[in-house]
């Protein structure tokens, strides 16, 4: 996988939902390791996703993560993309709104667990590489190692209310798919 210097990735709605894969990949893009890209439907898809599953956290509770994401990283917020939508031809046109927002942005990437739905033989036209966060992170980690790593212990320091050993937050990665992440962060911890 080819890394561009200055890269984008759009961060599906699959990928921002669980808090590990989120915290990992924005403490990573902290790091000016890439630059994250994402649109009010994204943000809007995973939160209510979240809100439906998890009724212990409140609108209120994410809207605050929403917009601390957005404080973060002013120029992650795709908009404009809309008229690409219907132009578009994937296997689950609910998706087509993510690649649409790539392709606005420019992106080198859609970070996705959902593969099937963003064929590469289609997305290669717009010069975009479906991608899951585990590989994404692992060739994160084979190019940039010090940041990855760094990047880890900066989601592990930020959980304090309560405190989350490593080894939990290694645990928490592994059940969140991150497979090959947890296991190569685990060999340097």
């Amino acid at each position: 996988m080819n890394f561009p210097a200055n890269f984008t990735a759009i961060l599906d709605a699959c990928v921002l939902y669980p808090a590990p894969i989120r915290d990992l990949l924005l403490n990573l893009a902290a790091l000016d390791v890439f630059q994250p890209k994402w649109s009010d439907q994204i943000q809007e898809e995973w939160s209510r996703n979240l809100l439906r599953n998890r009724p212990d956290l409140s609108d209120k509770q994410l809207k605050k993560t929403i917009q601390a994401m957005n404080q973060a990283f002013p120029d992650a917020n795709v908009i404009d993309f809309e008229p690409t939508i219907d132009t578009l031809t994937l296997p689950d046109k609910d998706d087509r709104h993510v690649l649409a927002a790539a392709i606005e942005a420019n992106a080198h990437f859609i970070i996705t667990d959902n593969i099937k739905d963003f064929p590469n033989e289609y997305l290669t036209k717009f010069g975009i590489t479906p991608c899951t966060p585990d590989d994404f992170i692992t060739n994160l980690f084979n190019i940039f190692p010090s940041a990855t790593k760094q990047a880890f212990l900066n989601q592990v320091s930020s959980l304090r209310n309560p405190p989350i050993p490593i080894e939990k937050v290694l645990d928490n990665l592994k059940s969140c798919g991150l497979i090959k992440t947890s296991r190569l962060l685990s060999s340097i911890i």
